[in-house]
């Protein structure tokens, strides 16, 4: 028997449930990964509200983890058993102290990086890859806000960002969150509560906004962005922690700055396997010299996964968290 964190039905943290189910043997194509740990991210919450509905329920959330390899089905060479491998990907079943998974969605960790590390970065760092890379090519000289800067994903953004050689600005909700967005890299750190980011990055801008910014508060907040952009700049958003996004219409795109706005998903971008595997491949890299740095805001035993969310949820976190397995 394994232990499972399941919803039996969508709604609240209290809705999550520590359960013990029995794991078939892997099939073909399949491996059976022990995990050592899973990642919490906001998608599980989605999911667990219904807003991203699940095929069915139960179902248990978790969209990556990282552990060590038990057995493998037939076909499978990619990995052998013993082997330390990180995933992300769909189907959720992450909150798990085993799992089956393809097995071509597994990727071998470097003896540096730890399965802590592998597992607080895999859907952020993948997530970063296709925003820097894909939504909007990011270069030297490019400027770019991005929203939530101390949380799990903008912390991978900022440090990423300052790789290519971006100035990065970002919101954030208070001085302490300010300074880890600062330890990251982030050039200038706005504390939304106390100013307009809109006003503060036309200030520090000279009045001609960031190239690209990255939403994942939703809410009015996305609205707001498109006042920071110059013209024929780029939203990406990526997510809604603040509330539902209000309808948008396209004429309200042009007289502002004549703006793009994209809705990039991870997860579209990952059921290409070559892109996440490139993704993977390029995040492990930089793990393995050291030029990326993975925050753990918070590790939690796989039964308090209700806390973890309830913690998430309530903005009381930093960087990423974890559920121990």
């Amino acid at each position: 028997m394994t232990n499972v964190v399941r919803i039996h039905e969508f709604g609240g943290p209290e809705t999550l449930r520590l359960d013990a189910v029995e794991l078939p043997p892997p099939g073909p194509g399949e491996a059976l990964v022990r995990q050592s740990f899973a990642g919490v991210n906001y998608v599980d919450v989605y999911h667990r509200t219904g807003l991203y509905p699940l095929p069915q329920v139960p179902a248990v959330l978790g969209v990556e983890g990282a552990g060590t390899v038990a057995a493998v089905g037939a076909g499978v060479d990619s990995v052998v058993v013993g082997d330390r491998v990180a995933y992300t990907a769909l189907p959720a079943g992450a909150y798990a102290a085993a799992r089956l998974v393809p097995a071509e969605r597994l990727l071998r960790l470097p003896a540096t990086v730890s399965e802590r590390d592998a597992a607080g970065i895999m859907l952020r760092g993948i997530t970063a890859h296709m925003l820097l890379h894909r939504t909007y090519p990011v270069e030297p000289g490019t400027t770019i806000l991005v929203h939530a800067a101390a949380g799990g994903l903008g912390l991978v953004v900022t440090q990423w960002a300052k790789l290519l050689g971006a100035t990065v600005i970002g919101t954030v909700g208070s001085a302490e969150k300010a300074g880890i967005a600062r330890a990251a890299g982030l050039d200038h750190a706005i504390l939304y509560r106390e100013t307009s980011f809109v006003d503060a990055v036309k200030e520090l801008t000279g009045g001609r906004g960031v190239d690209v910014a990255y939403d994942g508060i939703g809410a009015s907040t996305l609205l707001e962005t498109f006042d920071a952009m110059r013209p024929f700049g780029t939203v990406a958003s990526v997510g809604q922690a603040g509330g539902p996004i209000p309808p948008i219409e396209v004429a309200q795109l042009g007289p502002r700055r004549s703006l793009s706005l994209s809705r990039p998903s991870v997860f579209g971008y990952m059921t290409d396997l070559e892109a996440y595997r490139t993704a993977a491949t390029a995040l492990m890299s930089l793990l393995e010299q050291g030029r990326i740095n993975v925050a753990i805001g918070a590790v939690y035993p796989l039964a308090d996964a209700a806390r973890a969310h309830a913690d998430l949820e309530g903005r009381r976190t930093t960087g990423s968290i974890l559920l121990a397995a």
